[in-house]
């Protein structure tokens, strides 16, 4: 994402429900045939489903009519359909690295497109900030000195610029993950037939939530956000009570610096603005079950356990940032899930193994997973509720 975050190198995951992974099904190297064995009681039984027979064979499953696929993106997914499929749903691979576009997803993948080709910049940006704490010290300090309130106000005028830059990104980042949540969730497909059809879409999805944990636990590192801005606030009324002329007015006005503040005063901001544009999602669209937003959600956390805890996976990784790609598209689809969800990521009926997910975190070194700890610690909605289990609490603590 950023350009310290090299992209990801081998994202293909096998998702599953939780605690029922049915032997770890797992892809092999390229130009090797899949296969599976049949469950012994099936042995010498007639052939009463042939979809099923194709399946275990590696053959995919017909798809209903208007399905777009290309011919690259079906040699990208391996569907894989068990003998319980009606009970637990398939396992599929998603591949995060090299799915493309087709004609069906490509309208919605061009405007998603056009916000995530900005996010390196906004990382960037972030990356670099270093404040204007000396200045201001400086200014405070010496409030007769106008050459230093001056110095002060010229150093964080700027940076207000830049912190506005950044909140303009998480409105366009918003209109995004909405857009892509109405792809992913619309009628007559599941969730699930949606993130197998629109791979291209699902990975944008998680090059969004990989970007959001990515800025937030930048920002939590740099206190200087919130003294700028609470400085900048504070001179900004000082010098209007004075009736001084600011040009800088005509970018941050009044309504705009308040809703930074609102912003900025967030531990995760952009997380938050994710977990609101969700939950918005599904109250404004009362007509689509909730379960179809949910279901899109527990299943991309499940794909993500999975690619984390099983080593035929994680041995094919290139660097370390791809195994904190998973980890912060875990993460988020959790967080997202917990919000939008009645009951919860954390209730024992949630679809998301819970206790799967921390323990695969928990298994990485403290610093890489630190704040993501936190992000569930912190930012989930359902953590601390009496129906949460009391192993998956002190897990958190």
């Amino acid at each position: 994402m950023g350009p310290d975050q090299p992209s990801p190198s081998i994202l293909s995951s096998l998702a599953s429900q939780p605690g029922r992974l049915d032997g770890g099904v797992g892809e092999e190297e390229a130009g090797h045939a899949l296969s599976l064995e049949p469950k012994p009681e099936s042995k010498g039984n007639p052939v009463e489903n042939q979809e099923e027979v194709d399946a275990l064979e590696g053959k995919p499953s017909p798809l209903p009519d208007k399905v777009c696929w290309n011919g690259n993106q079906m040699g990208n997914l391996l569907k894989v359909l068990t003998c319980t499929e009606l009970e637990q749903g398939p396992n599929f691979f998603l591949d995060f690295e090299n799915a493309q576009p087709t004609d069906c997803e490509r309208e919605v993948w061009n405007q998603v497109n056009t916000v995530l080709q900005d996010s390196e910049s906004i990382l960037s940006g972030l990356q670099a900030y270093k404040g204007a704490g000396q200045e201001i010290r400086d200014a405070i300090q010496n409030p007769n000195d106008m050459l230093l309130q001056e110095r002060a106000w010229n150093s964080v005028c700027p940076l207000v610029i830049r912190l506005k830059k950044f909140y303009g990104f998480s409105l366009r980042l918003e209109k995004a993950l909405q857009s892509l949540l109405e792809s992913l969730t619309c009628p007559p497909y599941t969730p699930t037939q949606h993130l197998e059809k629109e791979q291209a879409l699902a990975k944008q999805f998680a090059e969004i939530l990989h970007f959001t944990l990515r800025f937030d636990e930048l920002k939590m590192r740099i206190p200087a956000i919130q003294n700028d801005f609470s400085y900048y606030r504070r001179t900004i009324s000082r010098n209007r009570i004075n009736n001084m002329n600011l040009d800088i007015e005509s970018e941050v006005n009044n309504e705009m610096a308040n809703r930074m503040s609102l912003f900025y005063a967030e531990a995760t901001p952009m997380l938050k603005t994710l977990s609101t544009a969700t939950t918005s999602f599904v109250t404004e669209n009362k007509t689509l079950p909730l379960e179809n937003t949910t279901d899109v959600l527990s299943t991309m956390a499940s794909v993500c356990k999975v690619m984390l805890e099983t080593p035929d996976y994680t041995s094919r990784f290139n660097s370390e940032d791809t195994l904190l790609f998973c980890m912060r598209v875990m993460v988020g689809v959790i967080i997202l899930y917990d919000h939008v969800h009645p009951n919860g990521a954390f209730n024992k009926s949630s679809k998301i193994d819970m206790k799967g997910c921390i323990k695969v975190l928990k298994e990485q070194p403290a610093d890489n997973v630190e704040g993501l700890l936190n992000a569930l610690k912190f930012t989930t909605k359902h953590l601390n509720d009496e129906s949460t289990p009391k192993n998956i609490r002190t897990m958190l603590q």
